[in-house]
């Protein structure tokens, strides 16, 4: 039987159009759970359905973990560390009841639905790409693989981020299944953190004696200027104050005030200097006292991670005879910042093509769906060969 490394690319192509109908019922069966991520019981719903999705395709059951509250499940091939990991996460944005609106559905060669397009067709594409080595060069060709789908992707991976980690460890690659705008490989990505700034004060009455409270919500204002000027224009860093919220009744001095902050950051250096500053941040208004919750969540995927394995993606897509992938530099982050951020090799966006993460207008592109799970294949045996 024929080993990873001598693979009929031509006939892995056939076998990933041949496979489309079943892949689109598979994608549907994915959607029609609704997984949003706040809600933990239905991310477990996902998760055990996804879990016999697996086992239904590729004849092996996945382990679940469920950490502190979240369900994830790991499956792996053959034995020792994982060489190869397939990244992809069931949890959506969209809350219960979307389904009812934004169904499942296909026309005109878009496939609609919440999270067809972040990440859900991903997903399935890494089942499909795993059962189609099994079926052209047997199970030996899988050995070293593991496949994760996570459930807290959408809320910053806060439970399972040591999971990618430690699953990634020893991998030659990870193979991030985002989706794609445009069809461009992630080659790299900015890091992000995450904090909230409090400001107490103290509270006194508004018309009686106001002179005797400490107004957090005035400091706030300092701080969320003094916040965003750390933004470095020149070197991309975006320091950004979102949420922001204070004080009680309208009659009341506030006497906490708060406000959220997103920091996207190309390098860790940057991404160490605004941490550095804000945990440093000094009160404006004497009296105040300044409370910094958060921090890192994702270091940098930097580019030097991704150009190996972009290199071969593109050499592979010429043996595939598809359209080879192009590649480009983003702002968002994924659970691929986790591995390429340890150093081990990570390529990006190789789920689906199509548009509108986290918007009414969510999509994906169906053509790109059997090419894209050929290229997957490939990349996948290149790196256990």
């Amino acid at each position: 039987m024929p080993g990873p490394t001598t693979l009929d690319h031509a006939a892995l192509v056939r076998a990933a159009q041949d496979a489309l109908p079943a892949m689109l019922t598979d994608i549907e069966r994915v959607i029609s759970i609704e997984t949003p991520s706040d809600d933990r019981e239905a991310v477990a719903r996902g998760a055990a359905d996804f879990a016999a999705l697996l086992e239904e395709r590729l004849g092996a059951a996945p382990e679940t973990l469920v950490i502190d509250g979240v369900t994830h499940l790991r499956l792996r091939f053959g034995t020792g560390p994982a060489r190869v990991v397939l990244i992809n996460h069931q949890d959506t944005v969209w809350p219960h009841g979307t389904l009812d609106r934004l169904p499942y559905s296909v026309s005109e060669g878009v496939l609609r639905g919440p999270g067809s397009f972040d990440m859900l067709t991903g997903a399935i594409m890494s089942v499909w790409a795993t059962k189609m080595l099994i079926e052209s060069a047997g199970p030996e060709a899988i050995d070293g693989l593991s496949i994760l789908v996570t459930g807290d992707e959408e809320v910053g991976s806060t439970t399972s981020s040591e999971l990618i980690r430690a699953e990634a460890r020893e991998a030659r690659a990870a193979y991030v299944m985002e989706a794609s705008a445009g069809g461009a490989l992630k080659l790299s990505r900015k890091g992000t953190s995450m904090y909230t700034v409090v400001i107490h004060g103290r509270a006194a009455h508004a018309g009686l004696e106001p002179e005797k409270g400490i107004h957090a919500g005035l400091e706030l204002a300092h701080q969320m200027q003094a916040v965003a000027a750390l933004s470095d224009p020149e070197l991309q860093t975006t320091v950004t104050p979102t949420v922001f919220s204070g004080g009680t009744t309208t009659n009341t001095v506030p006497a906490r005030a708060q406000f959220d902050v997103d920091v996207r950051a190309l390098t860790a250096a940057e991404q160490r200097r605004v941490h550095d500053a804000i945990c440093s941040l000094t009160p404006h208004i004497e009296g105040t006292r300044i409370e910094v919750l958060g921090g890192i969540n994702r270091p940098p995927f930097e580019p030097e991670i991704s150009a190996g394995l972009f290199a071969r993606a593109v050499e592979l897509a010429a043996q595939l005879g598809i359209e080879a992938p192009r590649g480009a530099a983003v702002g968002g982050a994924s659970d691929g910042n986790f591995t390429a951020g340890d150093g081990i090799p990570t390529l990006d966006g190789l789920g689906a093509v199509g548009d509108g993460a986290h918007a009414e207008h969510e999509h994906a592109l169906i053509e790109y769906i059997p090419p894209r799970t050929a290229l997957l294949a490939a990349l996948i045996a290149d790196q256990l060969a």
